[in-house]
């Protein structure tokens, strides 16, 4: 090749990678990419993919769409995608047709680690990641070649229970691989010393050192309250997540070079261990969510978390959702899924949710949970939701499609001009003034922008696990949370009543004035979380008290309440009311108040306070609580 050619071809080559660059496509569309390679990057202060023509895209996903039950297929494929370019949506979920048949980007759920043996079995044999390999050979087989595949996820909801984790495999033989790996591990974290081992456990009676505890099949291996084995627990889970989150990606990765791999779409609920050991396997975080209050409010907290533990990993909301009593397909709303009342307000809030989600600057995609309602009486596992845009007949709900093809439409506009959501610096928090309910389980009444609380800070490498949102009224001071954590019934040893040094607390100071005054709130589960179905539980509750001493005192004329999910999502509101912090009446809006808030989670696992003291020495210290005024 002459310098002149040579010189040609770079400049041609430079052109059209000046050409990608801006997002000018390489082809008019999917169906004539050059290739099926899809990417991800960041361009203008937001996450994007990038498609094999060069185009940047927005995932706005719906998931299931399948055939099933449809008598005209050839028929109902081109109002599917009409219906998508209506509606604002550009992206086949999970659980749908394969891409070449829908001839939409899509995204697959492989169900890789259970088709493969792999969950819940064995992992560290060494025969298991030869299952993965040729298992993903396989299942990825009706994708690979076309570029309307955009990756894969390998599982779903895998879910990463850390207690879970740790007891199952404790239970396991002594010829389960994975249960020598976990005993190794036992050992290198207590130095070998069966001991310091037992200072933090109850092993079974017959296990007597690491090597009985190898050979003890079938029982349990307990917290003791006041130890710190949660430590070792949680660094089970990390080991457990790197091995699976690396494997699969090597599988998918040999099977699919071309394909991004987007991990095991998290339930609404992540393990910050397990986020942490997917860094560098995956291409992006897909969880699901359950939005945190009807009128569309996204808990601040989760997505900040994830920022901290996979900095520059993209986010996808794999799975969200609204339902409503009022539907046209029988569907009961049976658990404790984001519901509403009517479709119009269902319409509002899925709207202001997608707004909100469009708006982090980390997302790549937003994936609607799911095409048509559940089927009349509920799937086969027991659960029964109006999800759907289009009830079981294939009518559309005409104020869910609108409102969400509004917001559709807005959210692809305004991901070129997202910002940080950090608020601006030198802003003073005040405490809004506003009347809540306390009694609705819900906190829409709420006014969230304004009274959520910044400057959590969480304890040495960790990432804080809850928001708080304070208000004041003539009543009292009101205070609520949206935090998750995980509590297992057979992690702790529990006697005649659970001990409260193990359960999920608030910890509350106020000084309105009349002196320094504490409260506690602690969450305590029951002693069963099994109910008649898998979407129904025994509810945690939430207990009250006022410190005075060694003694916490219950408080005469304050609230609280838990509701939502039993967990992973722990979400309270409480009011105290003025008297309880030494004053015959409500101050007047602008008086400064002094207040500490401190959260530590079950099992003393980790903790975060409002300016980040630990949370003994804040509640000891009033020197260190905020002063906030009260806003007009």
């Amino acid at each position: 090749m002459t310098a002149f050619i040579r010189t040609i071809a770079a400049a041609i080559l430079a052109a059209l990678g000046a050409m990608i660059a801006t997002g000018a496509a390489a082809c008019s569309d999917l169906a004539h990419a050059p290739s099926t390679r899809w990417q991800v990057e960041r361009a203008g202060g937001a996450a994007w993919l990038r498609d094999p023509c060069g185009n940047r895209l927005f995932s706005i996903g719906v998931n299931v769409v399948t055939d099933q039950g449809i008598d005209d297929v050839a028929a109902w494929l081109p109002r599917v995608r009409d219906r998508f370019a209506a509606w604002g949506f550009n992206t086949v979920g999970g659980f749908s047709l394969p891409p070449a048949v829908v001839e939409l980007p899509s995204l697959p759920n492989l169900e890789l680690g259970r088709m493969a043996r792999y969950h819940w079995l064995d992992p560290f044999d060494p025969d298991a990641e030869a299952r993965v390999m040729a298992e993903a050979r396989e299942l990825t087989r009706p994708y690979r070649g076309t570029p309307y595949r955009i990756g894969y996820y390998s599982d779903n909801e895998v879910g990463w229970w850390n207690g879970a984790l740790f007891n199952y495999f404790i239970k396991r033989p002594h010829t389960n691989h994975t249960k020598q790996r976990l005993i190794r591990h036992l050992r290198d974290f207590y130095g070998d010393d069966w001991q310091r081992f037992s200072a933090d456990f109850i092993a079974p009676l017959e296990a007597t050192s690491f090597e009985g505890l190898l050979y003890s099949a079938g029982q349990l291996v307990q917290l003791r309250p006041g130890g710190r084995g949660i430590d070792a627990v949680r660094g089970w889970t990390r080991i457990m997540a790197g091995h699976y989150y690396a494997t699969m990606r090597r599988a998918i990765r040999a099977a699919d070079p071309e394909a991004l791999y987007f991990g095991d779409r998290l339930p609404i609920f992540y393990d910050p261990e397990a986020i942490r050991a997917a860094v560098g396997h995956v291409d992006a975080i897909s969880t699901n969510y359950n939005v945190d209050a009807p009128d569309g409010w996204l808990a601040r907290y989760f997505f900040d978390g994830l920022r901290e533990l996979a900095p520059g990993v993209p986010i996808l909301i794999s799975e969200w959702f609204f339902a409503a009593h009022q539907n046209r397909s029988g569907n009961t709303n049976n658990s404790h899924l984001m519901t509403v009342a009517t479709q119009a307000q269902r319409a509002r809030g899925a709207a202001a949710a997608m707004r909100r989600f469009a708006a982090n600057p980390d997302m790549i995609g937003v994936h609607w949970f799911q095409y048509r309602d559940y089927p009349t009486g509920g799937r086969p596992d027991g659960e029964d939701y109006n999800f759907g845009l289009v009830d079981l007949n294939d009518r559309p709900y005409r104020r869910l499609v609108g409102a969400l093809g509004a917001a559709n439409r807005s959210s692809l506009e305004r991901r070129h001009r997202v910002r940080a959501l950090d608020p601006a610096p030198g802003t003073r928090f005040a405490i809004p003034r506003a009347a809540v309910a306390l009694d609705d389980k819900h906190l829409a009444d709420w006014p969230k922008d304004a009274a959520l609380v910044p400057g959590i800070e969480a304890g040495p490498g960790e990432v804080p696990f809850g928001d708080y949102y304070l208000a004041w009224n003539r009543d009292g001071l009101a205070l609520a949370s949206i935090g998750m954590d995980y509590y297992d019934v057979d992690l702790l040893t529990v006697g005649n009543a659970f001990p409260l040094s193990e359960a999920y607390r608030i910890d509350i100071g106020v000084d309105a004035g009349a002196g320094a005054r504490r409260f506690r709130l602690a969450i305590i589960p029951p002693e069963s979380l099994r109910g008649p179905n898998a979407y129904v539980f025994h509810s945690f509750r939430a207990e009250l008290c006022a410190i005075a001493g060694d003694d916490c005192r219950p408080v005469p004329g304050a609230v609280a309440t838990y509701f939502g999910a039993d967990q992973p999502r722990v979400t309270v509101e409480l009011q105290l009311p003025w008297a309880a912090l030494g004053l015959p009446r409500a101050p007047v809006a602008g008086r400064d108040l002094r207040i500490a808030l401190a959260s530590t989670a079950f099992y003393r696992s980790r903790w975060m306070s409002w300016g980040g003291a630990p949370p003994d020495r804040l509640m000891a210290e009033p020197v260190l609580w905020q002063s906030v005024p009260l806003a007009r």
